[in-house]
């Protein structure tokens, strides 16, 4: 069978559609916590002398990779692929399931604003870094984080002191 034939697959007894693909073999797996670009930042974080905790819901349905507790702020590690980087996501897809990789990063974008709004509505500073900034230069993608704590802590005020 040609591997741009189309395929029904059954998936936990629903009809997905998807057709697998030798291309698509290697996406099958990922990393979604702890990945490198992701663990890298935490590192340069710490390093600034932030402490921070892993994987915590900061409103309903949406979990922040870490947060930032005495800061209020709650960072998310977006990777350019799955989350449509203006600069390195794809821009367009070929193939049998093309219209189906276009309708799943634009959910994920939906869902990344959609978490953003909720997290901030529950108190919380937003702060989105993508992966290629991280590649790109750790330090200043952990400055970007270290920034959005002194800003919650200089305008909230002191407590319990």
């Amino acid at each position: 069978m040609a591997s741009c034939d189309r395929v029904v697959q059954l998936t936990g007894g629903r009809v997905t559609g998807w057709v697998s693909t030798e291309k698509s073999a290697h996406l099958k797996g990922r990393r979604s916590r702890d990945t490198s670009p992701e663990i890298a930042l935490r590192r340069a974080v710490h390093r600034l002398g932030l402490r921070f905790r892993l994987q915590r819901k900061v409103a309903r349905r949406c979990t922040a990779d870490f947060v930032l507790p005495r800061h209020r702020v709650a960072a998310f590690v977006d990777g350019c692929f799955w989350h449509g980087c203006p600069a390195h996501g794809p821009s367009d897809f070929r193939g049998p399931n093309a219209e189906r990789w276009a309708d799943k990063l634009e959910a994920n974008r939906a869902r990344d604003l959609r978490n953003t709004v909720a997290a901030e509505a529950a108190g919380w500073v937003v702060v989105r870094v993508w992966e290629c900034e991280i590649r790109q230069d750790v330090e200043a993608a952990a400055r970007k984080i270290a920034a959005a704590c002194v800003r919650t802590t200089t305008s909230a005020p002191m407590r319990g002191r």
